[in-house]
């Protein structure tokens, strides 16, 4: 089916000019591999100049169940399990990459996609002794799976919550940049390392071709890291060729930059639905929108869009997500909103 738009998803189109200009630029520069090439050294620096931290470690990966799955097997023992929100990224849509690397992972309810210091203390008295797995490890995602996004004050209690009860916080960037950069925003990226053990800076969903930038802050967890990445088949020999992405992305403002642009596209949609009287499975001030629509006009949407039902509200209405990307223009959110008014 020929879409006159796609909203599946922020990693529809390939790359933003400037990455692809300097992967072109960089091409027939001999670099050493793994890793350790001079763009890769220059990316990490930037990184962790941007999230002040100089003795944090850097390490970049292709993707983000990649980055997931290694760093969480990385922070864990044998015996050892993760907590996360049932809606979580590791426990829907990542083919049980954690549970396949050896460890459990405790779905607990969220509060609008977010982990709560309640919910983390309940899994923590409920598993007491060596005839159960262990709790050690903390995942949240910010912006969650459902578009929203942590304010401070809750990653404070969450994170104060892990420190009493001696957990890991281990945190999903995959659209961090899009969090940091939504209305409201009150987290950097300098709070995380005060805040969190480790976390990923999202390329691939923010106008990198692909990768992720794993940010390893707790002293206890850097050593041996690259032994992890090359098990699990993270250590690229042409490791370059994301580091020159990242180089691109924090150079300057472009990383914030285009995560502004898919907020604001988002925002419109958003807007625009509104006004024609539809309301939403969870308010969203990211990228990620789920207005909750009727069957009929749902479907009269997809013979010219592409995007996802997200989940079933009634017999006769679903929730859908509609993403945009640091790609995404004007006309066709404009186009979309006068199609829905048609129909409606």
């Amino acid at each position: 089916m020929a879409y006159k738009y796609l909203f599946f998803d922020d990693y529809s189109e390939g790359a933003h000019p400037r990455i692809l200009e300097t992967l072109g630029n960089t091409n027939l520069v001999q670099e050493l591999g793994y890793g350790e090439d001079s763009i890769c050294l220059e990316a990490a620096r930037l990184v962790k100049e941007k999230v002040r931290d100089r003795e944090a470690d850097v390490y970049f990966v292709s993707g983000g169940t990649q980055a997931n799955f290694i760093a969480l097997a990385s922070m864990l023992k044998p015996y050892e399990s993760v907590v996360a929100v049932t809606t979580a990224h590791i426990n829907t849509h990542e083919a049980g990459a954690v549970e396949a690397t050896g460890h459990k992972i405790h779905g607990v309810k969220g509060l609008s996609g977010k982990i709560t210091p309640e919910a983390i203390r309940d899994i923590a008295a409920q598993h007491t002794d060596e005839h159960m797995v262990k709790p050690k490890v903390v995942f949240i995602s910010h912006a969650t799976e459902i578009g929203t996004a942590y304010e401070k004050r809750e990653l404070e209690a969450v994170s104060k919550t892990c420190k009493e009860l001696n957990l890991y916080l281990y945190l999903d960037g995959a659209r961090l940049g899009s969090a940091l950069a939504s209305s409201g925003a009150d987290i950097t990226l300098a709070d995380l390392p005060k805040l969190v053990d480790m976390f990923y800076i999202g390329g691939t969903k923010n106008g990198a071709l692909v990768g992720e930038a794993i940010v390893i802050v707790n002293p206890e967890l850097r050593e041996n890291f690259r032994f992890y990445l090359k098990q699990r088949g993270a250590l690229l020999a042409k490791g370059r060729v994301l580091g020159a992405q990242f180089v691109e992305l924090f150079k300057d403002d472009l990383f914030f930059e285009l995560a502004r642009h898919a907020n604001s596209l988002a925002g419109k949609l958003s807007r625009g639905m509104g006004d024609c009287g539809y309301g939403f499975l969870t308010p969203s001030s990211t990228n990620q929108i789920f207005p909750i629509l009727p069957n009929v006009v749902i479907n009269r949407l997809k013979e010219k869009y592409g995007f996802y039902v997200w989940s079933k509200i009634d017999e006769t209405n679903s929730a859908v997500r509609l993403v945009t990307s640091w790609a995404t223009n004007e006309e066709s959110v404009g186009e979309f909103l006068e199609d829905l008014k048609k129909i409606s």
